[in-house]
């Protein structure tokens, strides 16, 4: 059973910068997927990045230019940075592993297998 620990959330001023870190505390398999969501309170969980095993990387509409999803398979982490933050993007950001290969998938929160606790980002 793999376990994800996130870090890196906080709040910054509208235009700032964040950098999201996913640790995984067992080794994971470079074939796996990888992929950030966010839910902000009162709406449903949705996708915002999503890398495959052969580091093909999938953004959602709202975050495409603004964020950039990225892996460190020796250490089994992955990262999300994300720039010109809008308090729009004010949610609960969570990372999750998926043990499949399907650039398709990559923003289907329901094909994932593991999640972390996620990490609060706050914009104002």
């Amino acid at each position: 059973h793999v376990q994800l620990v996130e870090s890196g959330g906080g709040s910054v001023q509208a235009g700032g910068s964040l950098r999201l870190s996913c640790a995984a505390s067992a080794h994971i398999s470079g074939s796996v997927c990888m992929g950030y969501f966010r839910q902000a309170p009162g709406k449903e969980r949705e996708g915002v990045a999503g890398i495959t095993g052969g580091d093909a990387s999938r953004y959602a509409d709202s975050m495409k230019g603004r964020v950039t999803i990225s892996r460190d398979r020796a250490k089994d982490n992955f990262y999300l940075q994300m720039n010109d933050l809008q308090p729009a993007d004010t949610a609960m950001y969570f990372c999750a592993v998926g043990h499949w290969h399907s650039y398709a998938w990559l923003l289907q929160e329901a094909k994932y297998n593991y999640w972390g606790q996620g990490t609060q980002v706050t914009v104002s």
